[in-house]
């Protein structure tokens, strides 16, 4: 005769399970998560399946369900550990990456080792922008199963860096409000206060109640999310007054060489608004990024 109800043994035992495989898998770390390689991709279903069985199946033993489980995640783990110092290890349960495109060649006897179809090879680049294979310099198959693309140089995006030797870095942007409540901390980290804040928020004609989430980028701009969708707000425009301002800068220095009448001042200003154009163009080009 059974002292506890079948159903609520197997509450017990399906929480018992929830809670060990969890503690397990924090201490394996996130990588488990992220990506699965062939090896973690078979102890994960059996993981799973062995957490059904013991969670569902009065019969068996609790206590030998819950060894053998964790024998499946510890032996793991430990390879893993193993796995980081050792690359011959790591390499026999992770698998190594294989090159399946070089210098816009797709490597045939390679794909046909990885049981690739030429279907699968360009559905993967597809996945990527990549269209053409003649545009691909070089292509690797990780063990994941995902394809890692690098362009030839001549078909790569213009980025900044390809225009300004040393561009300036773009920090995190900051979550200054959410869910209606200002966040002191990232208010500071960004060199800001609630005064500012709240300055921004009156520009914008909103109340800080109203808002569910407002965030401050590396140019200082206040970007919001209301809870009141149908409230339009009016975009940032911190990036368009500071190229306002150097428009307006380099106008009065132009009028000022055209009404000078000493022939120096006017060569200075001139050469100055000139540099101001110059600078122009450059923010411009950053601030569309």
């Amino acid at each position: 005769m059974r002292i506890v109800p079948t159903w609520l043994e197997v509450a017990i035992r399906s929480i018992s399970v929830i809670i060990g495989v969890f503690l397990i898998m924090k201490l394996i770390g996130k990588k488990q998560i992220a990506t699965l390689s062939f090896f973690e991709y078979i102890v994960g279903i059996t993981v799973g399946s062995l957490a059904a069985d013991v969670s569902m199946d009065i019969e068996l033993n609790l206590q030998s369900g819950i060894t053998s489980l964790l024998i499946w995640l510890l032996v793991p783990a430990m390879v893993s550990l193993v796995a980081l110092k050792n690359k011959t290890i790591r390499d026999l349960t992770e698998g190594k990456s294989t090159v399946v495109i070089k210098n816009g060649k797709i490597m045939e006897d390679n794909l046909k080792k990885e049981k690739y179809s030429a279907d699968d090879l360009l559905e993967q680049l597809r996945k990527k922008s990549v269209f053409q294979v003649a545009d691909v310099e070089f292509a690797t198959l990780e063990p994941s199963g995902s394809i890692d693309v690098l362009l030839k140089r001549e078909k790569q995006p213009l980025t900044v860096g390809d225009i300004f030797q040393n561009p300036p870095s773009i920090k995190e942007p900051q979550t200054v409000i959410m869910d209606g409540n200002i966040l002191d901390e990232p208010l500071a980290t960004a060199r800001l206060n609630r005064g500012w804040l709240k300055e921004e928020l009156d520009k914008m004609g909103v109340t800080i109640e109203n808002v569910f989430l407002a965030q401050v980028d590396s140019y200082g701009q206040l970007t919001v999310d209301l809870y009141d969708d149908k409230i339009q707000v009016p975009p940032p425009a911190t990036k368009q007054l500071l190229l306002a301002s150097i428009k307006k800068c380099q106008a009065d220095l132009e009028l000022y060489a055209l009404e000078t009448e000493s022939q120096s001042a006017k060569v200075m200003y001139t050469k100055n608004a000139q540099k101001l154009k110059m600078i122009e163009d450059k923010v411009t080009l950053l601030l569309k990024n």
